[in-house]
């Protein structure tokens, strides 16, 4: 038995011979409306919600209001996300994405250094001082030069772990700093 294009597109009645539930058109709602702790919502309250809902594109930097701790936590995840985030199965052995883009040759460790780089661009925008990123830039500059030998640089970057290096750098740092 085959179906007609005008069967899928606008669907029968129910077997049962009464109207579908999923139909809402031309009906108005009956009943109160209920919020997901279930509470009643008054009508006004949400037409007033639709009405200030917007969206606003190319409005400054969606970063750009994050916390100092936000942002302290957004970099160790990355760095967890490129030095550590995978196990290789049967053995002990973390590596992150650092190591699977170093594969590619020349272009893999040149994003993976500019990722880096990010990093401790964000550090000194955090209020590092000169020789903690002194010190983050010469972990990512070891880490650039001796990853671009290849597989023996890939093997590198898996044991060195520049970025964790630098965020357990920062992290240091800022925990003997006072607290504002």
């Amino acid at each position: 038995m085959t179906m007609q294009d005008d069967d899928i597109l606008v669907p029968r009645g129910s077997r049962s011979g009464a109207q579908a539930r999923g139909d809402f058109s031309g009906r108005k709602a009956r009943g109160p409306i209920i919020d997901q702790e279930g509470n009643e919502v008054r009508p006004e309250t949400v037409e007033q919600g639709f009405r200030e809902f917007r969206f606003e594109f190319g409005q400054g930097n969606p970063f750009g209001n994050l916390t100092r701790e936000q942002r302290i936590l957004r970099l160790e995840a990355i760095a967890k996300l490129l030095d550590v985030a995978f196990v290789l199965p049967g053995t002990n052995i973390r590596y992150g994405i650092d190591g699977l883009i170093g594969l590619i040759p020349v272009i893999g460790d040149i994003i993976t250094t500019a990722i880096s780089l990010w990093l401790v661009r964000e550090a000194r925008a955090l209020g590092a001082p000169w020789y903690i990123t002194a010190r983050m830039l010469g972990n990512v500059a070891v880490d650039g030069v001796v990853g671009m030998v290849p597989f023996a640089g890939d093997a590198f970057d898996v044991m060195f772990r520049a970025n964790m290096r630098n965020v357990r750098l920062l992290r240091r740092w800022l925990d003997k700093q006072p607290r504002v």
